[in-house]
């Protein structure tokens, strides 16, 4: 948002954005399909409704579970073939018939979640992970139980309990991982406070925070959360907004500043004027941008449902193939089908089905507690290809703090004061940080500002009105040259100042010049946007000397100076003609184009405004160390997701051949328990992997 070009006082307001980009879509709201059919614990807990259901998920796994596990220790026991491998002999009398009673129990009790999800799967037309356990024990349970009513062979009733056993313990584990994933996720919702203090003339009450209106005045007490958007109307303290915005270090807040609710107040009181409540907090809308990010399937997670739909299939044409092939070798039947149930366990795309979704999860309730708003998975994982980093300057590379270093007179008629004093009349309403500069100069020196009357702004170059019956604008260099107004030889000075022009009655009457400080962390920034080989450049609205003043103590690698927002547009553009992968960033309203045209959209801008619809990523603070921490984090998002694939999908590569008996010649066969143990194995270390992408993000 830069000099006065942008300094547009209508749009200021974000709720006038242009949200003509629509690069958000809501693809498939779905679960985080697992290939789990009724399964839909595996879908991390978005609000309180979908936690409490994946409690109740976990819970019943274990009870399950816990039921499998003491059941199974009788099977094993009295099992021949146990018996036989540790050379003990307990056989009591109709001890099939006991074996049988008790695997029943585990099939159909133990079992029930995956003959459910199967039948899920096959209504739906989608074999998945469900099909092939429930295959896999169908197969073993109804064999086995053939053997004990007369059909030749041994039963492998110690196979079906302890596949059962292993596969819940596997389920419940990785369920676990992923309630983990969305607990950042409660811990905002957990954030606000369950009462407010009303102030109601002389008296406080204490009032649940849903009875809480717009406009009511709040107490916060030291040390308390403040439970809604405001305004403070009374007092000044340190406010704790770390958990909102990722900032470690405490706000000063004095009066007429904005309070976020869920921050937590310093060591004085506060009164509060309230904004926003319910639905419409700053907290509300992180939260649902959470959500939303967290269910939308990203390119990565559409990779990850084909490779287990195709893995599906795979393996059922495997087993069935195996079944086919020792049995022509000559081998028995059970032997043959013992091979073909290792074959569909070991097959199951369990990893798979949790590699990219756990990611997802982690990575979006990270990032928003870094003061990271992701809206579009897609965006957030193609930042890692970024190669041109297109930044506006004030309030983003600057402080966005600007200060009147010189205010100059250039007309006989005029003092520099009088000048000052009109031009505050355009400005006394705007929260530009060239008019907030202004006015704070105006109350040092102790002016009183006029009333402006048809009051215009000019797109893109100022703002004018009528003041004491004179026609005053305030304008940019643009303006003066469209024009055809000579610029003052002096109006610019070697330091990086922004210039500002007073036109009076279509006259040049003088300019106002402003400095505006480069942020500290910016210099860091763009070390780490180099050392990743990504160019940074500057588009401004500001003159060509404080441009360059700019981009020489960055070290920049370019510049465009004098910038309308749509030249913006073409600017990207240009840049993506020369093949560059483009990030832009600025502050979602006079930005919006140039945002919805670049390849990632980074809107910035502290406090509550993040209804920046066109931007990919929203930056809570305007600070370009976290855009830095952003581009980094995408790329160790995108690792984690490969690695948990390469994991996922290379374990089946090996474990399925063995299933089916490729190394039998040389006397190694794995079994059904040993597969199940080993595909428990893959889906935890792809969940603790998923995991270990806490550490990844910058200051966190």
């Amino acid at each position: 948002m830069e000099n006065h070009e942008h300094h547009n006082h209508e749009e200021m307001d974000h709720s006038k954005m242009d949200h003509s980009k629509k690069k958000h879509k809501k693809e498939d709201h779905s679960k985080m399909n697992h290939g789990d059919g009724d399964h839909s614990g595996h879908n991390p807990g978005h609000g309180q409704m979908g936690h409490d259901h994946h409690k109740m998920m976990i819970a019943d796994f274990r009870k399950r579970f816990w039921v499998t596990l003491v059941l199974t220790i009788p099977i094993l026991f009295f099992s021949p073939m146990i018996q036989k491998f540790f050379g003990y002999e307990f056989l009591l009398p109709g001890n099939p018939y006991i074996l049988f009673a008790l695997s029943t129990v585990v099939y159909f009790y133990g079992g029930w979640p995956f003959l459910k999800g199967f039948w899920s799967e096959v209504k739906k037309g989608a074999p998945g992970m469900m099909t092939l356990i429930s295959m896999a024990i169908s197969v073993a349970y109804f064999y086995s139980t053939a053997t004990v009513f007369g059909l030749r062979g041994e039963d492998f009733f110690w196979e079906l309990s302890t596949l059962i056993a292993i596969m819940l313990l596997g389920h419940w584990i990785e369920m676990k991982s992923v309630l983990g994933a969305s607990k950042a996720l409660q811990l905002l919702v957990s954030m606000m406070p369950a009462e407010a203090h009303r102030v109601k003339g002389d008296t406080i009450e204490d009032i649940p925070l849903e009875d809480l209106l717009k406009d009511d005045v709040i107490l916060v007490k030291p040390g308390e959360k403040v439970p809604a958007d405001g305004i403070i109307v009374d007092g000044s303290s340190y406010l704790n907004e770390s958990m909102l915005t990722g900032e470690s270090k405490p706000v000063k807040k004095d009066e007429n500043d904005k309070v976020i609710g869920g921050s937590v107040n310093g060591n004085s009181t506060l009164k509060v004027k309230v904004e926003h409540t319910g639905k419409d907090s700053y907290l509300n809308k992180v939260i649902k941008m959470v959500e939303e990010a967290q269910k939308t399937k990203s390119k990565m997670q559409n990779l990850s449902d084909r490779a287990a739909k195709w893995l599906t299939y795979i393996a059922l044409a495997i087993g069935f193939g195996t079944l086919a092939v020792w049995l022509i070798l000559g081998f028995p039947f059970v032997y043959a089908l013992e091979r073909m149930v290792t074959v569909m366990v070991i097959a199951c795309p369990h990893a798979l089905g949790l590699a990219i979704p756990l990611v997802v999860a982690i990575s979006t309730a990270v990032s928003a507690q870094n003061g990271l708003l992701i809206r579009n998975r897609t965006a957030f994982e193609e930042s890692r290809k970024i190669s041109a980093l297109l930044f506006d300057k004030t309030g983003t590379l600057t402080k966005g703090d600007f200060g009147v270093t010189r205010i100059e007179s250039v007309h006989p008629s005029y003092s520099s004061e009088e000048i000052l004093r009109l031009s505050s009349a355009l400005e006394q309403s705007s929260e530009h940080p060239i008019a907030v500069g202004i006015i704070k100069k105006v109350k040092e020196n102790k002016v009183a500002i006029p009333n402006p009357e048809n009051f215009n702004a000019i797109t893109g170059k100022g703002v004018e009105a009528i003041v004491e019956g004179k026609q005053v604008k305030v304008v940019s260099p643009g303006y003066l040259r469209d024009e055809k107004i000579d610029i003052p030889k002096d109006a610019y000075s070697d330091a990086a100042e922004t210039v500002v022009f007073v036109l009076i009655d279509g006259e040049l009457a003088g300019y106002i010049a402003l400095a505006d400080e480069i942020r500290p962390e910016s210099a860091e920034a763009i070390k780490i946007f180099k050392k990743n080989n990504i160019r940074v450049l500057m588009a401004t609205g500001d003159n060509e000397k404080t441009a360059k003043a700019v981009s020489e103590k960055l070290g920049l690698d370019g510049y465009y100076a004098e910038v309308l927002p749509h030249q913006k547009v073409e600017i990207v553009e240009e840049l993506q003609i020369k093949g560059e992968f483009v990030a832009m960033t600025g502050d979602g309203v006079n930005d919006a184009p140039a945002l919805a045209k670049a390849n990632v959209g980074i809107a910035v801008g502290s406090g509550t405004d993040v209804a920046a619809e066109t931007a990919d990523i929203i930056l809570v603070n305007s600070n370009p160390q976290d855009i830095a921490n952003l581009i980094l984090f995408g790329k160790a998002t995108y690792n984690k997701m490969i690695q948990n694939l390469i994991w996922a999908t290379g374990y089946n590569v090996v474990a399925i051949p063995l299933a089916a008996g490729v190394l039998y010649s040389s006397g190694f066969v794995l079994g059904p328990a040993v597969g199940a143990v080993f595909m428990s194995l893959s889906t935890i270390i792809v969940a603790i992997n998923a995991q270990l992408l806490k550490r990844k993000i910058g200051k966190k």
